[in-house]
C-alpha cells in the first residue's frame, strides 16, 4: 500500500523542513483548510499565519516513516520534531497527516496524532 509522494506532498514537506513559510502556503489551493488538533484553518492567510508561528517559529521537521495513496488522498506518517511544547507527548512523536488535492494543489490537510486501533 506504500506509494511515491505526489510531487506536490513532496514540496509541501521540503518547505516544512526548510522553515519557509511562502513555500508551505503556496502548496495550498486559495480555498484549502487545515484541521490541526481539532482546529480547523480556513484559506491561505490563516494558514500562512498558522504555519509562521506552529511550524515554521517551531522549527517543526517532519521525517517520513510511511506513504499511503488510499483513493487519491494521500496519508504521511511522520516523525515529528522541534522546538514546540513535548509535555506529555511520547518521546517520539509520529502523526499522521491526511491530504486532498485537486489540480496539483493542497485543498486539506489534516493532522492527527493517532492512537493504536484494538481492531
Amino acid at each position: 500500500m506504500s506509494t511515491e509522494l505526489p510531487a506536490i506532498v513532496a514540496e509541501h514537506l521540503a518547505a516544512v523542513n526548510a522553515f519557509d513559510t511562502e513555500r508551505i502556503v503556496a502548496t495550498f489551493a486559495p480555498g484549502a483548510y487545515v484541521n490541526d488538533n481539532r482546529r480547523e484553518i480556513w484559506g491561505t492567510d490563516a494558514i500562512r499565519a498558522f504555519m509562521a508561528k506552529e511550524f515554521v517559529g517551531d522549527h517543526v521537521t517532519m521525517e517520513v516513516q510511511e506513504v499511503i495513496d488510499h483513493y487519491g488522498d494521500i496519508i504521511v506518517r511522520a516523525r515529528y520534531d522541534g522546538t514546540y511544547d513535548k509535555t506529555n507527548l511520547p518521546e517520539v512523536l509520529v502523526m499522521t497527516s491526511y491530504f486532498a488535492i485537486r489540480d496539483g494543489k493542497i485543498t486539506s490537510l489534516t493532522v492527527i496524532f493517532n492512537q493504536p486501533s484494538p481492531y
